[in-house]
């Protein structure tokens, strides 16, 4: 897992570029490298973990090819054998030079070969010829922009914000999608001038002369394809194509870990990686026993240790407290652009720990609930769904009756109504709306009112693309449009991203076997009624795990995993709240409306309504504000 970076039409371009890798140095602490020519300068910095020796340090060169590389591509001992039948010869023993050679012998046609997480740049020095690729669903982030005739990439968006000529205008559209849903839904950034890669995209690139000609074309699609099929074969092909993921991504040279919550995706993982690895650690985090009583949420640490003691694997449990909410402004640092998902500390605690434990590979539960329907906002609209049929009279009183209960009464939160309320502020609408809304942190009312500026045509557009993605494949029926749908927005958007950031700023490689390619393409084949059946979730992925980990652990509560957020912002956060959303700081920035940030702090305040992640979202997007525009 590295970090990389080109410059192309840039004065001063080896200056420029050990710069980027500076600002990138977490990324890859274990090793810096540059390359240039008369049209590109290239940066890496690298983070060992697949042949460790010099021989694979980056950018690596052969034969004309020049490549920068951030990933890990776990079929590449297949892909080597049929190179190496084709005449082909290695010096190393890494994947980097698997994937130049495919490349090499196959153009484009390489990229849907691998099987991975990767995003890289190759250069043809004699057709002076970029691509830029980035991995099927968007694990590896990739920026780019272009000012005229200069064109400059980096894994990071910090990394770009600071060479000559780059505006930092703000993007609208990103601005409201990180308002509305927490998390940045687009191939944009929240800079206008800057942009992404988007997943299983390339991007080709010519210089002809002071010309750059620039394309973008997609590699790979999800298809509709239902695979109709009794449960015992299901259950079969997902258990073989779930070990066969599991044991890929156990590739390494270095010691390899994994996230342990307690919960079904993360044991799962874990108990399949036990069978191909005994010397496995594994890490969760614990709350306070003042901050559960808000969260109201199963107590992860106590069956994370069950886990553990049954697969004999050394755990640490990390602790974590209000204290650390002193670093908050490194964390929106770290993170970009502005995320508010607590959850991102988790991930960097956790890795911080690992590092220090002298690991630097874990293995992470993500992407399950996207794939097999197990989120809470997945059944609640389909319960939405069918209670909009009841007579309106009955959703009138009820709704009228949720207005007036608390969400939290003084340290103690009340989960049932908190998720009533949620449930019933999208009753009615369309199922694409319904779902949609299901995440959003506002209605399309009270997210106009936030702004001083009339952002209705970017509110309506946002709308309008979620709406695109949800009925993309209309073969789909509507718990696989929620799945697709969180495929192409919400893990990439917040997952995926928050993810990579957070581990990547401790020096920590996270690998996630369910956001494996022939994985999804199996889970969007099974039938909704395999994913929730009969009122339980994840139905089918709990029949798999029954194999391997105990009852208790398998149909265990479902946690979230996030920090207790409703506590600290209820208690230990209330001054910075305070100070950092107060009506000088908030009409100074001239962008939201101050009277009703403060009717949000007080509804939370009172226990009227679970504000929490609205809060600490407007808290982080100050801070972000202060680092990446104020200076």
């Amino acid at each position: 897992m590295c970090g990389i970076n080109g410059l192309i039409g840039f004065p001063d371009p080896k200056r420029l570029i050990q710069a980027m890798n500076e600002s990138i140095k977490h990324r890859g602490p274990d090793a810096e490298g540059q390359w240039s020519d008369n049209h590109i300068t290239l940066g890496h910095r690298r983070l060992s973990i697949i042949d460790l020796s010099s021989l694979a340090n980056q950018p690596l060169i052969k034969d004309n090819l020049i490549i920068v590389y951030n990933g890990e591509v776990y079929n590449f001992l297949e892909l080597k054998e049929d190179l190496l039948k084709k005449g082909v010869t290695f010096r190393t023993k890494s994947d980097t030079e698997v994937v130049l050679e495919l490349f090499r012998i196959y153009r484009q046609e390489s990229f849907s070969k691998l099987i991975g997480m990767f995003s890289f740049c190759i250069y043809d020095a004699r057709r002076k010829e970029l691509f830029l690729v980035r991995d099927y669903f968007g694990i590896k982030p990739l920026y780019y922009t272009i000012a005229g005739s200069k064109f400059a990439f980096s894994s990071e968006l910090k990394a770009l914000t600071n060479l000559p000529g780059i505006e930092k205008d703000i993007n609208p559209k990103v601005l409201v999608s990180c308002i509305n849903y927490i998390w940045n839904y687009t191939n944009e950034s929240i800079f206008k001038q800057i942009k992404k890669i988007p997943p299983a995209h390339y991007l080709h690139l010519i210089i002809n002369d002071n010309n750059l000609e620039i394309s973008i074309r997609k590699f790979w699609n999800i298809e509709a394809n239902i695979w109709h099929s009794s449960e015992k074969k299901i259950k079969e092909k997902l258990i073989s194509l779930l070990e066969k993921s599991v044991k890929k991504h156990l590739i390494a040279d270095v010691p390899v870990g994994s996230f342990l919550s307690g919960g079904l995706d993360s044991s799962l993982v874990t108990a399949i990686a036990r069978k191909f690895n005994a010397n496995l650690s594994t890490y969760t985090i614990s709350i306070t026993p003042k901050d559960k009583r808000i969260e109201k949420m199963p107590d992860d640490n106590k069956y994370a240790k069950k886990v553990a003691r049954i697969l004999n694997i050394r755990h640490a449990d990390i602790k974590v407290n209000p204290e650390l909410l002193d670093n908050l402004k490194d964390m929106v640092y770290a993170l970009d652009e502005p995320l508010g998902d607590p959850a991102a500390i988790n991930t960097y605690l956790i890795c911080k720990a690992a590092r220090e434990n002298g690991t630097k590979v874990l293995l992470s539960g993500m992407g399950a609930d996207e794939i097999f329907g197990g989120y809470r906002r997945h059944y609640a609209t389909l319960i939405a769904n069918r209670l909009s049929k009841n007579p309106l009279f009955f959703k009138k009183i009820f709704k009228n009756t949720l207005t007036y209960l608390p969400v939290r009464i003084g340290q103690y939160g009340i989960r049932q109504t908190r998720w009533l309320k949620r449930l019933f502020s999208f009753i009615d609408m369309p199922i694409d709306l319904a779902y949609m809304r299901s995440y959003s942190y506002y209605s399309k009312e009270s997210l106009g009112r936030l702004f001083n500026y009339n952002f209705n045509d970017t509110i309506e557009q946002i709308y309008k693309e979620h709406s695109e993605v949800f009925y993309q494949i209309k073969e789909f029926d509507d718990l696989n449009k929620m799945c697709y749908t969180d495929i192409n927005m919400f893990m990439p958007g917040l997952n995926l991203a928050y993810t990579d950031r957070a581990s990547m700023a401790a020096s920590v490689e996270v690998r996630v076997p369910f956001i494996d390619r022939e994985v999804i393409e199996f889970a969007m084949s099974v039938e909704s009624n395999y994913k929730i059946h009969r009122g339980v979730s994840k139905y089918i992925l709990k029949k798999v795990a029954m194999d391997y980990l105990p009852r208790d652990i398998v149909y265990r509560p479902k946690a979230s995993f996030t920090m207790p957020i409703r506590s600290w912002i209820a208690d230990d956060l209330r001054s910075m709240v305070d100070d950092v959303l107060s009506i000088s700081v908030i009409k100074r920035r001239g962008i939201l409306n101050y009277e009703y940030i403060r009717e949000i702090i007080e509804k939370d305040r009172q226990g009227l309504e679970d504000n929490a992640y609205r809060i600490y979202q407007l808290l982080t997007l100050e801070l972000w504000f202060r680092r990446f525009i104020d200076g």
